[in-house]
């Protein structure tokens, strides 16, 4: 593992890139991609069993990694209300100072950045824990 500056240039790098494929698939700033971005990992991660949720931890890069665990309380998660309509309003709250119009494109968005990025076999086990009403917002390709 690369320890030096370079490496912290690196994962800066990566995640803007995350931000800026995001913003330019919704055509939104980097500042309102970044808080869906963040807004629908903290769903993810809440929705998930430890053990799930850990695992996709582990292919995410730094940066975003960090984004995904900021604020989480173990003891809260993963969430006992884990429908879609739940998971959908938990996004709304966290954006409610900047509203999605259609939060369904929007968490799409964000699922189809992570198919771009992360490892299929892993994508698979997190979609196949997620109830089917809401694995409909992340369709396999």
């Amino acid at each position: 593992m690369n320890t030096g500056i370079s490496a912290f240039t690196q994962a800066a790098n990566q995640a803007q890139q995350w931000v800026n494929e995001l913003g330019d698939d919704l055509r939104w700033d980097d500042r309102r991609a970044y808080r869906l971005l963040r807004a629908v990992l903290h769903g993810v991660r809440d929705w998930l069993s430890h053990d799930e949720m850990t695992d996709l931890s582990a292919q995410l890069p730094l940066l975003i990694r960090g984004v995904y665990f900021d604020g989480w309380r173990p003891r809260h998660t993963p969430a006992t209300d884990r429908s879609k309509e739940s998971f959908v309003e938990r996004i709304r709250r966290d954006m409610a100072n900047d509203p999605l119009g259609d939060p369904d494109r929007a968490i799409a968005a964000v699922f189809r950045l992570l198919d771009r990025h992360l490892d299929e076999g892993e994508l698979v086990q997190v979609r196949n824990a997620m109830k089917k009403a809401l694995r409909q917002l992340w369709p396999a390709d």
